[in-house]
């Protein structure tokens, strides 16, 4: 299992600039949703993936903000780490204050600024690493992980600190292969951020 198995809604970027989703669970209405909002349906190794290709950052932003307001009338427990809808139009990427990096199942976050580090030193679940990173104290599992990184993204957002997240994936084909697909219905028990803590584009 992945970070993206982890809810029922996971919207990620690819490090070349795709936007993608991934349906954990079936969604009522969501292929709907996506393909209108201008996603592209496309098979992957145990899952069903909906692709935007590269674009302007405006554009990209509206699409998706679209799209899971649409899935966001179906279930709660959706989460968004995709860097390229934290467009700001006065900040470019290259100029985040945390830089936050999933590998091989684990994640590091980076802070690139005073404000940044300070904010990190704040949250008690996190250990500063030898590399200047802080990482999550060991022995959590990802769904805690991931919880953390959407808390810290959505402290961070509140101090107007600007965040880029980088998942791992180089390409839409190495979009790691899907477990099975849950059957639950979505739950405000699962443990994963709800969306309104992880939904930041400005509209």
């Amino acid at each position: 299992m992945t970070f993206l198995d982890l809810s029922d809604v996971f919207v990620g970027s690819t490090d070349d600039g795709h936007t993608f989703v991934v349906l954990n669970r079936r969604v009522r209405g969501a292929d709907k949703t996506l393909t209108e909002a201008g996603f592209h349906r496309q098979d992957h190794p145990g899952r069903t993936l909906y692709l935007l290709p590269p674009g302007l950052p405006e554009e990209v932003n509206e699409r998706v903000g679209i799209a899971t307001d649409g899935l966001l009338a179906h279930t709660h427990d959706l989460v968004d780490l995709s860097w390229t809808t934290r467009w700001d139009p006065n900040r470019p990427d290259s100029a985040a204050d945390l830089h936050v990096q999933f590998v091989s199942g684990a994640v590091a976050l980076t802070p690139k600024s005073t404000a940044a580090r300070t904010l990190l030193s704040q949250h008690t679940d996190l250990a500063p690493a030898a590399d200047g990173s802080f990482r999550p104290q060991s022995g959590l599992d990802q769904r805690r992980q991931l919880a953390i990184v959407t808390a810290i993204e959505t402290h961070a957002y509140m101090h107007s600190l600007k965040v880029h997240i980088n998942l791992g994936i180089p390409t839409p084909s190495e979009i790691p292969a899907g477990t099975r697909h849950r059957t639950q219905t979505a739950s405000a028990t699962t443990g994963v951020p709800t969306p309104t803590a992880v939904r930041r584009r400005p509209r």
